[in-house]
C-alpha cells in the first residue's frame, strides 16, 4: 500500500505491513450508541427475568459439569445457550423495545418464553432426549462462534420432508436479513420461532445467519454466515452443490458482496436491492468529501462492484424494484458484468419500490429453483478470479498466492481440456498462483503443458496439483514462494481481518511508560471490548498480559493494548518488529515520535507464532462509524485521522 500522511501526527501504512503514529489525545471516542437503548424496564418484569436468568444460567453450569464426559451431548449447549443469551445480553445492554403501536414492551412477554424453551431444552438434554434435532419447520439453533467462544444463534426452517428421510442430501438456501437497529437476539431468536422466510422452496433447508447484529455481514457478521453454515451442515444432510446464497437490502448488499467473494460455494446467488460499493452508494465524490488514499483503497476488501466477474463462476439472478433508489447497485453490476461480455439476469418488479413483486418473486424462484435442479459444477473447463486482497484468494481449483502490488485489482482466468493435459492462462498482477485437484475426481497426467500470458511452460504436477511463480526476470517458472516476510492468504491484513479467526484482548498490567500512554492502552482495551459487545454481539476473550500461554498463541491472533512497558508481551515481541521503543520515545518507519504524545497501532505476524497476528492498540476499526453500513469499512479515522 501507498505511503501518505495524515493529521495530527497519523502516518500511513507501510508496503507490506499495517504500522500508524497515533495521537493519544485522539481515542476511544464514543459516539451515538448502536443498538439504541431500549425503554426503562418495569422493575418487576427486570427482577422476574434476572431471577430467570440466574436459575438458567446456573442450570447450564451443572450440565457442562454433568456432561463432561459426554461431548457429543456438550457439543448441543449452545442451542441452549442462546435462550440464555438473548434475555442475559438484552437486560445487561438495555436492549428491550417499545411496541410503536401498542406502547407496551412485548419483549418482556418473549423473554420469558425464551427461558422457558431454554429451561425445556435444558431438562430434554439431561436426559438424552434431544427432540429440536429432529424437529421440522422453524428451528433456531446454536453453534459456539471460533472467533469468540460467544453461542451465536441462527434460524433454520426443516422441510416437512425431512421427518421421513432424515439422511437424505437437500438443497439449503441462505437468506441474509436486512437492516434492524433494533434486532437484538431476543428479537431475533423469538422471530425466528415464527419462522417466516421470503421464499420457501419444496424440501430444502432455509438457513438464517443472525449476521452478528446489522454490520452488513462483514467481519463477525460474515464469518457469522460461514460459521452457521459449516455448523448446519454437520447437523442435518446439506447437498454442497445446491446451496444457494440470496437476501435482500442490506441482505441484498451482503448476497452481493458474499456472492461475489466465495462464488464457488453457492449454485447460484440472488441478491435483491442492497448497495454494491462505497462511492457509489454514498454519492462520495458528488459530495466532495475528503478520504485518505489507504482508505479508499480499503473499499475493496468490501465493495462487490469490483469483483463482479467473479460471479461468472455461479449463476447470478438479481432483482431490482423498478422504483427503488437501490437498484442503481444491481446496475452498476450489470455493467460491470457486460464489460466482461457477459449479460446479467435483472428481474424488475413493475412500478414497485423497496419490495418483492409478487409476479416477478415467482420468477426469481422459478430462476434459482432452475439452477438448484441442476446442481453446481466442482470441475468448471473456466474459472474467473478478481481480487484486491489475498484474504480473497481461492475460486474453485485456482488459487493466487501472491499479488505484485496489494489493494490493486489483481485478475486470473485459467481454463482446461477435457483431460486436464492443457492449460491456457491469462493473469494481471498475479505474482504466484497454484491449481488444486486434490479431493477432486481430477488427475493430472504425468505431464502437462499451459500458457501463461503467451508464455509456453511444460510442468510436472504433485500431490495433483501445480504451481507457479514469477521469476526474477518477470518469466514464470513452475515453483512456490519462498520463506520470509510477505503477505499471504490470512496473514494480509488490515488490523479488521485479525477479528475474523480466534482472537483475545490482551490487557496490560504493568506500569505504563507515562500517565497518557497508560490511558490510552487503557482506554482502548475498554473502547475494543464493548464495541465488539455492541456491534459484533459477542463476548472476546480477555486475558492479562501475564496470562497468556504458549497454546494461547498458538492458536489465536492477540490483540495487545498498552506499551513496551506496560504489557508484557509487547516487550517481549518488541525486538522482532519493525519498530523501537524506549520510554522517551519511538521510531517507526524512519520517524522518531516523542512517546509521551504518540503510540504506534499496527498489525503484523507474531513473531512467536508464525501463522497468527498481533495487533497493537486497536480493536476493529469502523466501530464508531454511523449511519449506512456501507460505510463500515477498515478505517484509520476513528483514531484522530481526518
Amino acid at each position: 500500500m501507498e505511503s501518505s500522511t495524515c493529521p495530527h501526527g497519523f502516518s500511513a501504512c507501510s508496503s507490506r505491513f499495517f504500522f500508524f503514529a497515533l495521537n493519544i489525545q485522539l481515542s476511544a471516542k464514543d459516539s451515538e450508541i448502536l443498538p439504541p437503548p431500549g425503554a426503562p424496564l418495569p422493575a418487576a418484569a427486570r427482577t422476574e427475568l434476572e431471577a430467570g436468568v440466574k436459575a438458567l444460567g446456573d442450570d447450564l453450569a451443572t450440565l457442562r459439569t454433568e456432561l463432561s464426559a459426554k461431548p457429543d451431548r456438550q457439543a448441543l449447549l449452545p442451542d441452549i445457550e442462546i435462550f440464555h443469551n438473548a434475555v442475559r445480553f438484552a437486560l445487561e445492554d438495555n436492549l428491550f423495545y417499545e411496541n410503536a403501536k401498542s406502547k407496551k414492551i412485548d419483549d418482556v412477554e418473549h423473554a420469558k418464553k425464551l427461558l422457558q424453551l431454554g429451561s425445556a431444552r435444558a431438562k430434554d438434554l439431561r436426559a438424552g432426549l434431544m427432540p429440536w434435532l429432529l424437529q421440522t419447520g422453524p428451528v433456531v439453533r446454536g453453534y459456539r462462534s471460533k472467533l469468540d467462544g460467544t453461542a451465536i444463534p441462527y434460524g433454520i426452517v426443516v422441510p416437512e420432508s425431512f421427518a421421513k428421510e432424515t439422511l437424505r442430501p437437500r438443497r439449503l438456501d441462505i437468506w441474509l436479513h436486512g437492516r434492524d437497529d433494533t434486532l437484538s437476539e431476543l428479537k431475533f431468536v423469538y422471530g425466528r420461532l415464527a419462522g417466516k422466510s421470503e421464499f420457501l422452496p419444496a424440501d430444502t433447508f432455509v438457513l438464517h445467519p443472525y449476521g452478528r447484529y446489522c454490520n452488513s455481514y462483514k467481519i463477525g457478521g460474515e464469518m457469522d454466515v460461514l460459521e452457521a453454515l459449516a455448523h448446519a451442515q454437520t447437523q442435518y444432510k446439506i447437498d454442497p452443490a445446491r446451496i444457494v446464497m440470496r437476501g435482500f437490502s442490506m441482505g441484498g448488499a451482503g448476497a452481493w458482496h458474499l456472492g461475489a467473494r466465495y462464488a464457488d460455494k453457492w449454485v447460484a446467488v440472488n441478491p435483491g436491492a442492497g448497495f454494491v460499493d462505497v462511492a457509489n452508494y454514498q454519492h462520495i465524490d458528488e459530495k466532495d468529501i475528503h478520504y485518505p488514499p489507504y482508505e479508499r483503497k480499503l473499499w475493496h476488501w468490501f465493495d462487490a462492484l469490483g469483483i463482479a466477474p467473479n460471479l461468472l463462476n455461479t449463476t447470478l439472478v438479481a432483482y431490482s424494484g423498478e422504483i427503488d433508489a437501490q437498484k442503481a447497485g444491481a446496475d452498476l453490476m450489470e455493467k460491470a458484468l457486460a464489460a466482461e461480455g457477459a449479460k446479467m439476469t435483472h428481474i424488475i418488479g413493475p412500478n414497485t419500490g423497496h419490495k418483492y413483486e409478487p409476479g416477478a418473486q415467482k420468477k426469481v424462484a422459478e430462476l434459482v429453483d432452475q439452477a438448484a435442479t441442476t446442481g453446481r459444477d466442482p470441475l468448471p473447463k473456466e474459472v474467473r478470479l478478481v481480487t484486491y486482497t489475498l484474504k480473497q484468494d481461492t475460486m474453485k481449483w485456482v488459487r493466487l498466492d501472491a499479488l505484485e502490488a496489494h489493494w490493486e485489482r489483481a485478475s486470473i482466468v485459467a481454463s482446461r481440456n477435457d483431460s486436464f493435459s492443457d492449460f491456457s492462462v491469462e493473469t494481471k498482477n498475479v505474482a504466484a498462483f497454484e491449481f488444486n485437484f486434490a479431493g477432486t475426481k481430477a488427475k493430472l497426467p504425468a505431464t502437462v503443458t499451459l500458457s501463461i500470458d503467451g508464455q509456453q511452460v511444460v510442468a510436472t504436477p504433485a500431490q495433483n496439483g501445480l504451481s507457479f511463480v514469477r521469476n526474477s526476470v518477470k518469466k514464470w517458472e513452475q515453483g512456490t514462494l519462498g520463506e520470509g516476510l510477505h503477505k499471504r492468504h490470512d496473514l494480509q491484513g488490515p488490523i479488521d481481518d485479525a477479528f475474523m479467526s480466534a482472537f483475545i484482548l490482551v490487557r496490560p498490567t504493568g506500569k505504563a511508560l507515562n500517565t497518557a500512554s497508560g490511558k490510552f492502552g487503557n482506554d482502548e482495551f475498554e473502547h475494543a471490548r464493548s464495541s465488539w459487545r455492541k456491534q459484533m454481539r459477542g463476548e472476546p476473550v480477555v486475558k492479562n498480559d501475564t496470562e497468556i500461554s504458549v497454546d494461547d498463541m498458538k492458536d489465536h491472533n492477540l490483540i495487545l493494548f498498552g506499551d513496551s512497558s506496560s504489557n508484557a508481551l509487547i516487550g517481549k515481541v518488541l525486538p522482532q518488529l519493525p519498530l523501537k521503543w524506549t520510554t522517551a520515545s519511538f521510531e517507526l518507519k524512519g520517524k522518531t515520535y516523542d512517546a509521551a504524545q504518540f503510540a504506534p497501532v499496527l498489525i503484523f505476524p507474531n513473531p512467536l507464532a508464525p501463522g497468527h497476528y498481533i495487533v497493537l492498540n486497536s480493536g476493529f476499526t469502523f466501530a464508531d462509524v454511523r449511519g449506512s453500513n456501507a460505510q463500515q469499512t477498515p478505517k484509520a479515522s476513528r483514531l484522530g485521522c481526518d
